[in-house]
């Protein structure tokens, strides 16, 4: 398919699915900012929208306000914990709301997340809304029905340096990743 700079985009972040897949296949941490950039591709960019999950740790509201500077409207949920130590920390209905919501006003909306609950979603958008829908994720992780139904699946792992912020031993982290 071909982008057009005139197509409106909303990005949709679904951070904690995104943090959880490069700490568990790579060790690093996502590089926002560049997938941001990745996904807009030079179109008009009209939401672009991090949804991040509040553990009141203290690194936290650095990387939110990060994401902010970056270019995203940060929305926090905090994290539930239920009697018995169960935890819950999703944006998974925050996320379909929202792109409904603003999917009258888009001409395509990038769904960033490999979560296959999202099927329907974007099926939806798809019929009853007209919009085009993209994904970007790590294949690794990704549903494969996600990347079926989507109009256009982009592939992080296929430039893990771009995408990747590795972290280093001593607490410092350096980008790119091998």
């Amino acid at each position: 398919m071909v982008n057009f700079k005139a197509q409106r985009v909303g990005i949709f972040v679904d951070v904690a699915n995104m943090y959880h897949s490069a700490k568990n296949l790579y060790n690093a941490n996502v590089n926002f900012a560049k997938i941001l950039e990745k996904t807009l591709d030079d179109r008009q960019l009209i939401r672009a929208i991090a949804y991040v999950i509040r553990s009141k740790s203290k690194e936290e509201q650095t990387f939110f306000e990060a994401l902010a500077h970056q270019g995203f409207e940060v929305k926090m949920k905090d994290l539930q914990i239920f009697p018995g130590g169960m935890k819950k920390a999703d944006w998974d209905v925050g996320i379909a709301v929202d792109a409904i919501k603003l999917g009258q006003k888009l001409d395509v909306v990038v769904l960033v997340s490999g979560d296959g609950d999202y099927v329907p979603l974007i099926n939806y958008l798809k019929e009853n809304l007209g919009c085009r829908v993209e994904v970007a994720a790590f294949s690794e992780t990704s549903s494969g029905k996600l990347r079926e139904v989507a109009d256009k699946f982009i592939d992080l792992s296929q430039n893990k340096r771009a995408f990747l912020i590795r972290k280093i031993p001593s607490g410092r982290v350096s980008k790119g990743s091998r």
